[in-house]
């Protein structure tokens, strides 16, 4: 493959895990437009029905040959829980499945994928890494700290056999706040009742962060560690002044309690949002667009990519079919038609800010799609 190939790129982010938070965005771009333009490329070669690609449907399974895969996601209140639900129904093809090109299930012949609730990204990491889950999501950072045993895993010591499958899309930080609070900065929350999030989040470890860049520590917040479902109803009862939140927007909770409640988001920008991306390179600059949630105002803010991670213990061909299924035409359909944060998942930005080893398996796929192009 020549210079600048993805599977160049492959190979540097498995040699150096940090080398894919340097390459300019231009350069990501243009590879994930690589796989774009395979994954046309490929539905001509195999033919188009009604605009779905044809690939091998599934074949009749026995009962032996059923596969279960877990995908540890987040708490029910989460944009995780949903994205994680309708990757699972995409990815899995019972054994007596109707077959792809005859309006069935287009996932993986005799898998049976469940998405599964969890404390969010720091539990998925370790459960992953402890065996107890073949896959989960996490925010990049984490996944980033925890493969490097760096940040929030210095002490915990590093995730060897964590791995990628592809970075999903942008989540962006919520700091939600009552509107009769009158708060502008998160400098602001100082002295107040905030929720940083449960123990195990990825939330939390980012929200220690923001504080500390505008020059605050959980210790001069009232600190309270609940999860997103509880922050919403004690805000709306008046018992919280705001909480933390790592999302795709619109987010469905935060959407609910903006309805019923009068609430606002506090913006995370200027130096001390400059400082952490610099700092932090797994942050990027984010708005969410006014009309996101009912009378608040578009709110420069952070975001984190989502990223879908999976036991390097995994057989080679398991993730290689579930990436192929995952980047599937009908895939992309029950996404953008399944939740709001769907649309955002694209084959484009299917290796953005991945700084982790890639598996074998979806190595292999992105490879192929990337020589189609060649």
């Amino acid at each position: 493959m020549k210079d600048g190939g993805l599977k160049d790129r492959t190979q540097a982010v498995r040699q150096d895990p940090q080398a894919e938070q340097r390459q300019p965005g231009r350069q990501l771009r243009r590879r994930g437009a690589q796989i774009a333009a395979a994954l046309g490329g490929l539905a001509l070669a195999l033919g188009m029905v009604a605009g779905v690609i044809l690939l091998p449907g599934p074949q009749d399974a026995s009962a032996e040959d059923i596969r279960f895969f877990r995908i540890g996601t987040g708490s029910t209140s989460g944009t995780y829980f949903p994205i994680g639900g309708i990757i699972a129904t995409a990815i899995s093809s019972p054994p007596g499945s109707r077959a792809c090109e005859k309006g069935g299930s287009c996932g993986v012949p005799g898998l049976i994928a469940v998405a599964q609730s969890t404390s969010g990204s720091v539990d998925n990491v370790d459960a992953i890494g402890r065996g107890l889950l073949e896959s989960g999501f996490s925010q990049a950072d984490i996944a980033y700290w925890a493969y490097n045993g760096k940040g929030a895993y210095a002490q915990k010591g590093a995730v060897a056999n964590l791995r990628a499958i592809a970075n999903l899309y942008p989540e962006a930080v919520h700091i939600v706040v009552r509107r009769d609070a009158r708060l502008s900065s998160p400098r602001d929350l100082k002295g107040m009742r905030v929720s940083l999030d449960r123990e195990g989040s990825g939330t939390k470890v980012d929200a220690e962060l923001i504080l500390r860049a505008y020059g605050l520590s959980a210790k001069d917040v009232d600190a309270q560690y609940i999860p997103a479902g509880q922050s919403i109803d004690k805000l709306r009862a008046g018992e919280l002044d705001a909480f933390f939140f790592i999302a795709g927007a619109p987010a469905k909770a935060v959407s609910a309690l903006a309805e019923d409640s009068s609430i606002t988001l506090l913006p995370i920008k200027g130096e001390e949002a400059e400082a952490l991306t610099k700092k932090y390179p797994f942050f990027g600059s984010f708005t969410i667009q006014s009309g996101a949630y009912f009378n608040v105002p578009a709110t420069e803010t952070l975001s984190v990519g989502a990223q879908w991670l999976v036991d390097a213990n995994v057989e080679e061909e398991t993730v290689y079919e579930i990436t192929r299924a995952l980047w599937h035409e009908n895939t992309a359909r029950l996404l953008s038609k399944g939740h709001p944060t769907g649309e955002l998942i694209t084959a484009e930005t299917a290796l953005q800010g991945v700084g982790i080893p890639l598996h074998p398996g979806a190595e292999r796929f992105y490879e192929e799609l990337a020589g189609a192009t060649e």
